[in-house]
C-alpha cells in the first residue's frame, strides 16, 4: 500500500518521536491539533473540554511512542485514540452539552468573508435553527455511527482510515455510514422541504 507524502511524513515524524525527537512531536501536534479538537468538539459539544481532551490525546500519543508501529496510517491511529477519549469523556463526565452552533472553520483560521453579501436576521435565524437540528440529530445517533460520521465529516477521514481506526472492514464502515445517513435523512427530511 502506497502512502501519500503527508501520511509518510507523519509516520516518519512519529518514528523520530519514538527515538526521542521532541521537535518532531511538536510538528505532529501543530499539524493535527485543530482537526483533533474539531473532531472532539463534535463529540462533546464543549470547546474547552474538546481542547482539554485533545491535549490528553497527544499526551497519550507521546506516552505510547515507544510501542508505536507504523502498521497503519498515523492519522487513523491518532483518531482511534481521539475517538476513545471522546467516548470515555461522554461516559465518565455525563455533562450537559452546550448549545453552540456548529463551527466548520478552523479554530485558528480567519473567518470566511464574502464581499457585499450579508444574510438578513431572518436568514441567520433559519440557519441557526437548522444547524441546531442537524447537531441534535447527529448527537442522537448511536455512539459508533456518530463517531464514524464525525470522523468522516469533521476530520475528513476516508472510509479505509475509519475502518482501521475501528478495526473492522471498509464494508462494515460503509454499512455503518449508510445506516447513519438513513437515520439522519429520516430525522431531517422536513429541512429539505
Amino acid at each position: 500500500m502506497e502512502r501519500t507524502d503527508a501520511a509518510t511524513d507523519d509516520v516518519e515524524l512519529m518514528l523520530r518521536v519514538k527515538s526521542g525527537d521532541c521537535v518532531s512531536f511538536a510538528l505532529l501536534l501543530d499539524r493535527h491539533r485543530s482537526s483533533v479538537e474539531r473532531f472532539l468538539y463534535g463529540k462533546v459539544r464543549n470547546r474547552a473540554l474538546a481542547e482539554e481532551l485533545a491535549q490528553e490525546v497527544f499526551l497519550r500519543v507521546y506516552r505510547a511512542r515507544a510501542g508505536y508501529q507504523p502498521t497503519a496510517r498515523f492519522k487513523a491511529w491518532l483518531f482511534q485514540i481521539a475517538a476513545h477519549q471522546g467516548s470515555n469523556s461522554r461516559r465518565d463526565r455525563r455533562r450537559e452539552v452546550l448549545n453552540e452552533p456548529l463551527d466548520f472553520q478552523s479554530p485558528n483560521g480567519p473567518a470566511l468573508q464574502i464581499a457585499d453579501w450579508r444574510p438578513s436576521v431572518e436568514q441567520e435565524l433559519v440557519c441557526d435553527v437548522r444547524r441546531e437540528e442537524v447537531r441534535r440529530a447527529v448527537a442522537a445517533l448511536p455512539e459508533k455511527q456518530r463517531t464514524a460520521v464525525l470522523m468522516h465529516k469533521f476530520a475528513g477521514m476516508e472510509y479505509a482510515e475509519i475502518a482501521r481506526a475501528f478495526r473492522c472492514s471498509e464494508s462494515a464502515v460503509k454499512s455503518l455510514m449508510f445506516r447513519a445517513h438513513e437515520t439522519l435523512r429520516g430525522m431531517l427530511e422536513h429541512l429539505a422541504a
